[in-house]
C-alpha cells in the first residue's frame, strides 16, 4: 500500500530520528501507533525500523506487542526547533497558574533542564517570549496556597499506593476523611478533579481539588484493578444529589452566559423562537439560584417548582436588605 502523499509529511531523515526520540520516550511502541501519528503506512514503519537497526540501534521487536530499545541505549541531547522551544514558554506560563505549588516546582526544574540545551540563539528568544505571554489569575483551585494535591494524587496513581483525602462534600457540613485510590486526574471549568475509587462509599466518586483540605498518600498498595480515565468520563460525577433543572433565556441574552453556565452544570439547548431552552444538572439549588437572579429578568425557570422557591425566598430577603 503506497504512503498517501500530504502537505505535513516531513522528510524520511526528520522522520527516522522522530520514530528513534518515540522509542526511547516509551517503553513500548507499536507500529501502528508511528503510522498514525506520521501518516505513513505499516511498511514505511517496518523499512524506517530496520533502517534504524542497520545504523546501530538496539532495536527490540516483538510480534503483536511492538518495539523497545534496549536498556542503557541513549542519545546524546536532542536540540529543539524554535517553535518547540516557544511551546515550552507557553506550557510553563499554565503550569504556573493552572497547578499545585509542588508540581509547579518539579515543572520549572524540568524547564531549567530544558533550556540548558537550548542554542544561544533560542535562549534569547525564549527569554524575550518570557516577558509577552500572561495568564490571568483563575479561581482558587487548591485550599492551601503550600497544596500538594496534584503531585501526591500523581504519585498514588503511580506508585499504586491508596491515599487518604480530607474532603467537604458540598451536601456536607463537615470535612470526612476518604481513603481513595486515584485513577486519574483531569481540568474542567478551572478546576482540577480526580475520579477515585471511594472506599467509604465502596464506589467510584469525584473529588474537587478545592475542596480537599488535605491529601497524604499510604504505604498500602490499591486493593481494585482500574481501567484508564476514559473509561470513566461519560458519566456524570459531581455528587449523588444532581437535579435536573431547565430554564428559557431570550436569545439576545444567552450569548452572554455560554462562559458561565458551564460552571452550573450545563447540559444541553435547544433554540424556540426568540428563546433558548437551557438543561442543567445542579449540584446545588442555591447557587444555581443565586447566578439564575443575575438573568432574572430575561430568563423564565420551567422546571423544578423547588427552584422557584428558592429565588423567591432570595428575593424576598433581598427586598428585607433593601429597606434597612
Amino acid at each position: 500500500m503506497p504512503d498517501i502523499p500530504s502537505p505535513t509529511l516531513m522528510n524520511r531523515f526528520d522522520r527516522i530520528t522522530a520514530i528513534l526520540i518515540q522509542l526511547q520516550s516509551r517503553k513500548i511502541v507499536k507500529a501502528q501507533d508511528l503510522a498514525e501519528r506520521f501518516e505513513i503506512s505499516l511498511r514505511t514503519v517496518y523499512r524506517d525500523i530496520n533502517s534504524l537497526a542497520e545504523a546501530g540501534v538496539p532495536i527490540i521487536g516483538e510480534a503483536g506487542v511492538g518495539y523497545s530499545i534496549m536498556d542503557g541505549y541513549r542519545l546524546p541531547p536532542v536540540m529543539f526547533t524554535r517553535e518547540e522551544a516557544r511551546t515550552f514558554i507557553t506550557a510553563e506560563k499554565l503550569m504556573e497558574k493552572f497547578t499545585d505549588l509542588s508540581t509547579q516546582s518539579h515543572y520549572q526544574s524540568a524547564m531549567y533542564k530544558i533550556k540548558a540545551v537550548l542554542r544561544s540563539t533560542e535562549k534569547s528568544m525564549v527569554e524575550n517570549l518570557e516577558n509577552h505571554i500572561e495568564v490571568r489569575h483563575n479561581p482558587r483551585a487548591f485550599h492551601q496556597p503550600n497544596s500538594n494535591t496534584l503531585d501526591i494524587l500523581l504519585k498514588s496513581i503511580s506508585e499504586r499506593k491508596i491515599a487518604k483525602i480530607l474532603y467537604v462534600a458540598m451536601s456536607a457540613p463537615e470535612p470526612v476523611e476518604r481513603v481513595v485510590e486515584p485513577v486519574g486526574i483531569y481540568h474542567e471549568n478551572n478546576y482540577w478533579y480526580t475520579i477515585a475509587f471511594c472506599h467509604l462509599r465502596n464506589d467510584y466518586r469525584n473529588f474537587r481539588s478545592d475542596r480537599i483540605l488535605q491529601c497524604d498518600i499510604t504505604e498500602r498498595p490499591f486493593v481494585h484493578k482500574h481501567g484508564p480515565l476514559k473509561d470513566f468520563m461519560h458519566d456524570s460525577w459531581e455528587n449523588e444529589n444532581m437535579r435536573l433543572v431547565r430554564i428559557r433565556v431570550e436569545k439576545r441574552v444567552a450569548r452572554y452566559i455560554r462562559e458561565q453556565r458551564g460552571y452550573y452544570g450545563f447540559a444541553s439547548e435547544v433554540e424556540q423562537g426568540d428563546f433558548i431552552e437551557m438543561t442543567f444538572l445542579s449540584a446545588s439549588l442555591e447557587g444555581f439560584a443565586r447566578w439564575y437572579l443575575m438573568i432574572a429578568p430575561e430568563a423564565c425557570i420551567l422546571e423544578p417548582e423547588s427552584l422557584k422557591t428558592t429565588v423567591r425566598q432570595l428575593t424576598e430577603k433581598t427586598l428585607e436588605n433593601l429597606g434597612c
